[in-house]
């Protein structure tokens, strides 16, 4: 796409997540996973790479040794978050796996800065040298904490690009796309000026191969051998065309949907919806056709007003069952990256 810059990671040389990374027996391994999933319409059992669930938002991507954390949310049932003036929320489930009990890791992607996508344990516990990609307003947040600010944090907006290395010919190009919390008109003219709800990003995770220098390629460009975008916590908006646009004919392998119909200030008084409910999450099914989609963000808060059950339904109705893949919190999706 654009504004290409570069990370590289090296990953004989992980910083650890935490601040305290000493772990009983030694570094964790990865985590125990209840049931794998493959392709659901085809699968020729060699799948290289994975999608692992860990709740709300919070998943491992992992593909040639390299894996991104996204939207590290580690609370437990009963926890409670802030979310915006006079609005907080109640978790209902517990994550997978523990903060501590992560396999190690190359670098988080963080949509946007929330407490149910970067609660309250996760920033007191990280290392502030751990890298973080996300978006602008996000990068401010973290880099000006008061007491132990984060020090390598990389903010990409809308179309901008970030290509992780990690000293081997397999590259990650990341790219920040367009998303919106708040719904256009007043409210989002309300919040300009109260900032009560943060900007956020989608992600374009792109897996492929670096071009060979003598090849003449654009030096942005990759052998892409697969594609998954995230949704961020999107409403369907008009903003959401020009992905697609952009792609041009480039498919989308595998896209992680945030559902839920977030509701502010919840789902007894739902004044505001934030996130995407059954129906504008099958709207974007129709938009981006993804050859496969996962739901991730749906039970997790008591903000939740439209549970996953209303999405299956509406996924059976558009005839669409073999195009989805459901997760439960512990479980891995399987698939494979090409290499043509």
């Amino acid at each position: 796409m654009s504004s290409l810059r570069h990370l590289h990671l090296d990953s004989s040389k992980r910083q650890p997540l935490l601040k305290d990374h000493t772990h009983v027996g030694g570094e964790p391994q990865s985590p125990p996973i209840k049931q794998v999933h493959t392709h659901p319409r085809e699968s020729d059992g060699e799948e290289n790479a994975s999608v692992y669930f860990i709740g709300t938002a919070t998943t491992i991507i992992e593909w040639q040794g390299t894996r991104i954390l996204t939207d590290p949310n580690f609370l437990h049932a009963g926890d409670h978050v802030h979310l915006g003036p006079g609005v907080s929320a109640e978790r209902l489930t517990n994550p997978a796996v523990d903060l501590h009990e992560l396999p190690s890791l190359d670098c988080i992607l963080l949509s946007h800065y929330h407490a149910d996508h970067f609660d309250q344990k996760v920033e007191a516990s990280l290392n502030r040298l751990f890298p973080i990609i996300t978006t602008p307003h996000a990068k401010k947040c973290l880099t000006s904490l008061k007491d132990e600010p984060f020090g390598r944090v990389t903010e990409l907006d809308f179309f901008e690009s970030v290509m992780l290395h990690t000293g081997l010919k397999p590259v990650i190009r990341v790219t920040g796309t367009p998303g919106k919390h708040v719904p256009p008109g007043a409210l989002a003219a309300a919040n300009e000026f109260l900032q009560a709800v943060p900007p956020i990003n989608g992600w374009l995770v792109e897996l492929g191969y670096a071009y060979d220098a003598a090849s003449g390629a654009d030096a942005e460009a990759i052998k892409t051998g697969y594609r998954v975008y995230i949704s961020g916590d999107t409403l369907f908006v008009d903003e959401l065309q020009e992905i697609k646009q952009r792609l041009q004919d480039d498919k989308i392998d595998l896209m992680l949907i945030h559902l839920g119909g977030t509701t502010i200030p919840g789902p007894m008084m739902p004044l505001v919806m934030v996130t995407m409910d059954a129906e504008q999450g099958l709207k974007l099914m129709h938009l981006m056709n993804p050859d496969v989609t996962i739901p991730i963000h749906y039970d997790d808060y008591s903000v939740f007003l439209s549970p996953l059950s209303d999405f299956k339904d509406k996924v059976t109705e558009e005839g669409w069952h073999d195009r989805v893949v459901y997760l439960d919190r512990g479980e891995q999706y399987k698939f494979k990256v090409r290499t043509a």
